[in-house]
């Protein structure tokens, strides 16, 4: 029997020919993420295993991007945590205040990931880089602290479920609109452990940042990773970024997948995921009236340029609604200084929108954004749960920028077409 990309990059960086679904193998590391949240606990568990290297300062990265810049004496402590550490052992992909970046946007973008690499971070969405034809997953701080140590991690080789893309989106629907149509189709359990691989000609109609949305939330049907064919449009992005040799690794034919679906794209419709699961997704044939008063357009899933040209194509010329905030933040230094380039900045805050600097702030109810109790946000972020933007009794609607503007001009829960 055959191998799945998963399966092929697993057993590469293992050493081994061939593995099979529930194998428990060890495998080398080409980079360990870690944020200001998770550094921490990490650092204290290589102290106290007693390690005093790490296998590689160009294969770590760590990123302030939580709750940078510090919005407490707790956060401050954090960071300073992370930024003696990498001091320390002179960790070069360091980023913290005025260089950071969104880590799961930051690090496609800069390079420093790359088709067929092995990759793991305390942080469960950096399942991303699976849009660049990596195998990327999360893990926990105890697992990033031996990681950096020993540039090794052991996996149990997951099973497959394929996903045959073809077609072509409609206007104003996006690679988010896309992976909560799936996650409402099998479930947040629908890929439990599994590794959820996309290819089929419609890729080609994919941009980059649709498959980055949508390797970011594989997590969210409780997949270990999402991973997308290498094509064109993956190695006309990493030109010009990657400056290392990597590999490209494809699917035998005969690879064995537990299920297949086939997504058609021109199907797919705007959709919303209602509280308080990703699961909980409607199209706007069943969207009752919903007045919100809040509005986040980023995150790790939704702030990269197609993102906030989607939104701004959507603002320009109009004011977001009375008694509604809408807040957007550019994923990274770079997304900002393009987008205030472009003029987009210019058109959000003509609109009456607040623009951050690159922060995870809101989508994890840190800062620059929480809600009051019996607030209700659309939100371009990954998860909904119960409190996860602020009160217990809030309520977050997932939804893509173009859905996300649209709301802010309405006041109400709204798809593009109602004022385009």
């Amino acid at each position: 029997m055959g191998m799945t990309m998963t399966q092929k990059i697993l057993a590469a960086h293992a050493g081994l020919d061939s593995v099979k679904a529930g194998q428990l193998i060890k495998c080398k590391l080409d980079m360990v993420l870690g944020n200001d949240v998770t550094t921490p606990v990490a650092v204290k568990e290589f102290e106290k295993a007693g390690f005093d290297s790490v296998f590689s300062k160009d294969k770590i990265s760590i990123v302030l991007d939580h709750f940078t810049p510090n919005k407490d004496i707790k956060s401050a402590m954090q960071c300073q945590v992370s930024r003696d550490f990498a001091g320390k052992y002179d960790i070069k992909n360091y980023f913290d205040t005025g260089s950071v970046g969104i880590e799961h946007a930051l690090l496609p973008e800069q390079g420093i990931v790359a088709a067929g690499d092995c990759i793991i971070g305390a942080d469960s969405h950096t399942c991303t880089y699976g849009a660049l034809g990596a195998f990327s997953t999360g893990v926990g701080s105890t697992d990033m602290a031996a990681g950096m140590a020993t540039g090794e991690a052991w996996f149990k080789v997951p099973p497959a479920i394929k996903f045959n893309v073809t077609g072509k989106l409609n206007k104003y629907v996006m690679g988010k609109d896309v992976i909560l149509h799936i996650i409402g189709m099998i479930g947040v359990d629908g890929a439990l452990y599994k590794s959820m691989e996309f290819s089929g000609d419609g890729l080609k109609n994919l941009s980059m940042d649709d498959r980055l949305s949508m390797a970011n939330m594989a997590i969210e049907a409780g997949a270990k990773n999402g991973i997308f064919a290498v094509d064109e449009v993956t190695l006309e992005y990493m030109k010009g970024r990657v400056d290392r040799e990597y590999k490209v690794y494809e699917a035998d034919a005969d690879a064995e997948y537990e299920a297949v679906y086939d997504i058609d794209l021109s199907e797919i419709k705007p959709t919303v995921s209602f509280p308080h699961l990703p699961e909980n997704t409607r199209t706007f044939d069943d969207i009752p009236e919903l007045k919100i008063n809040q509005v986040v357009i980023g995150s790790c899933t939704n702030g990269r340029m197609e993102d906030l040209r989607a939104a701004a194509e959507i603002l320009k010329g109009k004011k977001v609604a009375k008694n509604v905030r809408c807040i957007v933040i550019p994923a990274t230094q770079k997304i900002y200084l393009d987008a205030m380039k472009e003029g987009l900045l210019e058109t959000f805050i003509e609109a009456g929108c607040a623009v951050s600097t690159p922060t995870c702030g809101p989508c994890l109810g840190g800062h620059m954004g929480i809600l009051a109790k019996g607030e209700r946000a659309v939100a371009t972020t990954n998860r909904n749960f119960v409190g996860r933007m602020g009160h217990v009794e809030s309520e977050v609607y997932l939804a893509s920028p173009a859905v996300a503007a649209a709301s802010a001009v309405t006041g109400k829960i709204s798809q593009p077409s109602e004022i385009m």
